[in-house]
């Protein structure tokens, strides 16, 4: 990183290639459509390259891009949210969106079980278990403590295990009518 701050056209390409997967699934995990997942992807380089002066040197890595990668994210978001709230509803019957959880329910994806969490939650199970970061480090990434970090951990966790659960009983009573 430090070479890439300098100017290190090299260090900047390998620092891309060795980070862009892990930030890749952060938003694929989180977003249905690859498509917006490389966009952000996106984002988040162009604002890394940006703001690359303000890391320090010394300082875990990791973290600072998935705090730049978090900022990208609600802001896409935030975009999402004020140019819906300008459309016109076809037909407010239908709502796909309860249908597209639903259908994501009946598959044993992880994408599926952390759709039942709320962001924050996610957010947090995503870096921890799925990126490896450490509590310390999540707690960087998202601006908040250690302890914030466990008790988002510990409630989506056991969300988790009710949603599986609640799976397991579903199959069970499907493998009963028949």
């Amino acid at each position: 990183m430090a070479r890439y701050q300098a100017g290190d056209f090299t260090a900047a390409s390998a620092l891309i290639e060795m980070v862009s997967p892990q930030l890749h699934r952060f938003f694929v995990v989180q977003f249905a459509s690859r498509a917006d997942a490389d966009d952000l992807l996106q984002e988040t380089w162009l604002r890394i390259h940006k703001v690359r002066h303000t890391y320090r040197q010394g300082e875990p890595v990791l973290p600072w891009f998935y705090g730049i990668a978090r900022y990208v994210r609600i802001d896409h978001y935030r975009k999402v949210v004020r140019s819906a709230g300008r459309e016109d509803s076809l037909d407010e019957t239908s709502t796909p969106s309860a249908r597209v959880a639903s259908d994501k329910m009946e598959s044993d994806s992880l994408e599926a079980l952390l759709a039942v969490l709320p962001d924050s939650q996610r957010e947090v199970v995503e870096m921890l278990k799925v990126e490896g970061l450490s509590l310390e480090e999540v707690a960087r990434a998202t601006s908040s403590t250690v302890g914030s970090v466990k008790q988002k951990a510990h409630r989506a966790y056991q969300k988790l295990r009710d949603a599986i659960g609640s799976l397991d009983r579903k199959k069970s009573q499907r493998g009963q009518e028949t």
